[in-house]
């Protein structure tokens, strides 16, 4: 046996072992890791697009494009409480099973505080209202293009007037 050979063939199969897990992986689920939520991939579009009617977007990115989605799974799977977690994946069942005018109508309302609204739904909506916002505040394009941060005290004006009493 050429040394060669062998190595080139020991490459291969290394790469072929790398590459397996992707291959592997169920069609339907949810695009990220999720221990404590089992969400599959229409349920993660639909969450997207809930979170797109939070944030849309306008001359600055929207929720989609900066992946809020992920976000508001990946905080309440890893920071959420078991019972709040149920309310969440409750809640996204029901809207899953809505039309797209009821979905949007359901945000309307919820948004509004509508009294008619069960109270699973209306604690998902503010779940996902909530995460939504703070990653979008939290996130990298806002941080770095729309937020002017000036470290505390400020800048010095060496030629600011000072009153003498």
């Amino acid at each position: 046996m050429e040394r060669r050979l062998a190595i080139k063939q020991v490459l291969i199969l290394a790469g072929g072992l790398m590459v397996l897990p992707s291959c592997l992986r169920e069609s339907g689920k949810a695009s990220i890791e999720l221990k404590n939520l089992d969400i599959d991939l229409d349920q993660e579009n639909i969450l997207a697009e809930i979170t797109e009617m939070i944030i849309p977007k306008t001359d600055t990115p929207g929720a989609k494009d900066l992946k809020l989605h992920l976000f508001v799974l990946k905080m309440v799977d890893d920071c959420y409480e078991k019972k709040d977690q149920q309310v969440f994946s409750n809640g996204l069942k029901y809207v899953s099973k809505l039309e797209a005018s009821e979905r949007k109508q359901f945000i309307l309302d919820a948004n509004a505080k509508k009294e008619h609204l069960d109270e699973d739904a209306y604690n998902f909506f503010n779940i996902v209202k909530d995460r939504t916002i703070g990653g979008y505040m939290n996130s990298k394009y806002v941080m770095s293009n729309l937020v002017i941060w000036e470290l505390v005290p400020g800048r010095y004006n060496g030629y600011f007037p000072v009153k003498n009493t």
